[in-house]
């Protein structure tokens, strides 16, 4: 493989992972350790696996067949496509509203800025990267540095909080608690919506396409999963040390709290880091996988799809301006991106069935098991709320 395909590979891997790992998903994952206490490890686990089973069905399907996912439902059934295409944008804008919010929350934490002020600014900073002669160079190469700075910054405060290793670990395989809604919610913010779509059309966006592509597309699936995993364990387990020891969290920025009670005022700045920059690599996923869901419905919206992004970004930014409430939007969002997963993945699982769209591809038997399995989970769990 050469060094050119190397860089697009680990581009759409952290494209991937840094679209999950948002603003919402820290929000997310510290609000419900709050609740679940260490059993959350377990609902951590099932969204993992979950995580597996719905990227590499989706990375294959779409990589081998050389079409978007819009492209592949319209093909399968006239009209499908627009109707996966609207419910993924609007996902995305709803989720985009949430990472607007989530950069303003960061830079607030760092500088004192208001978080309006700050969300406008980051905003801005996102429409600059696809402003580059070469947009999705720029996007890859953000993306990488801003994830490896999530890893780190994690793991100073999983390891400062000084966390209960062998009992959480215990309750993540056997846990004393269930909740359904954190598990649908967990999901949605991790492979909801546009999420499960991002790496898989950057890989063919850049040129990955075919069944010899297959190796490198399951790398890249699997990379993607496994610094998502780490990021969520670590965050749960910082906030474990956090919560156990006694301290108080506060409901209108949870994970700030985490942050500052490992840390102090250092732990803040560190917070208000690593928030935005989740935040801001989340706008830029959020935007491009949308917008991808969108470009081939028309050559003019293929021709201005760079012009189409920054008016998504400025939409959902200027949203979140009048609504503002961050943390509610944040947890919303996951929870809706939740209930379009199973559509999404029925649509494709479907698909892969189909020669005259897959051609002589026979798509593994135990993924198509798995992701049906996870169809069925995911509905279980949204009737369960009702």
């Amino acid at each position: 493989m050469s060094v050119k395909s190397s860089k697009a590979l680990l581009g759409a891997a952290f494209l991937m992972a840094t679209s999950a790992v948002g603003p919402g998903f820290l929000t997310q994952t510290t609000v419900f350790t709050e609740q679940l206490v260490t059993s959350f490890g377990f609902i951590i686990l099932i969204s993992v696996l979950i995580d597996l089973c719905v990227q590499f069905n989706i990375w294959q399907i779409v990589t081998v067949s050389g079409k978007h996912a819009q492209d592949l439902a319209n093909e399968l059934f006239p009209g499908l496509g627009y109707l996966l295409a609207f419910l993924i944008v609007l996902g995305g804008l709803a989720f985009n509203i949430g990472n607007v919010a989530g950069a303003g929350l960061g830079i607030e934490a760092m500088t004192g800025v208001s978080v309006k002020t700050g969300a406008a600014i980051s905003a801005m900073m996102a429409v600059g990267i696809f402003l580059f002669k070469e947009a999705g160079k720029a996007m890859d190469m953000f993306t990488k540095i801003l994830g490896l700075v999530m890893i780190a910054l994690i793991l100073y405060i999983a390891f400062t909080s000084n966390p209960p290793f062998a009992e959480a670990i215990h309750h993540t395989f056997i846990p004393e608690k269930f909740n359904a809604i954190s598990t649908l919610t967990l999901v949605g913010g991790t492979v909801g919506g546009y999420i499960s779509f991002a790496g898989a059309h950057r890989l063919l966006d850049s040129g990955f396409k075919g069944e010899a592509s297959l190796p490198q597309v399951n790398r890249g699936a699997a990379t993607g999963i496994l610094v998502t995993a780490l990021i969520r364990y670590f965050l749960f387990l910082a906030t474990l040390g956090i919560i156990l020891a006694g301290a108080r969290i506060n409901p209108e920025n949870p994970t700030a709290s985490v942050f500052e009670n490992a840390a102090g005022q250092f732990g803040r700045q560190m917070f208000g880091l690593m928030i935005w920059s989740a935040a801001i690599t989340s706008v830029v996923g959020a935007a491009y996988t949308s917008i991808s869901f969108l470009k081939s419905f028309h050559p003019l919206l293929e021709k201005y799809q760079t012009y189409l992004t920054i008016i998504f970004i400025l939409i959902s930014t200027i949203i979140f301006l009048f609504v503002g409430k961050p943390v509610k939007v944040l947890i919303f969002v996951g929870t809706l991106n939740g209930f379009v997963l199973p559509i999404a993945l029925t649509i494709l699982l479907i698909a892969s069935r189909r020669s005259r769209l897959m051609g002589t591809y026979k798509h593994p038997v135990l993924l198509q098991i798995a992701g049906w399995l996870v169809v069925l989970v995911l509905l279980g769990l949204s009737v369960n709320l009702f």
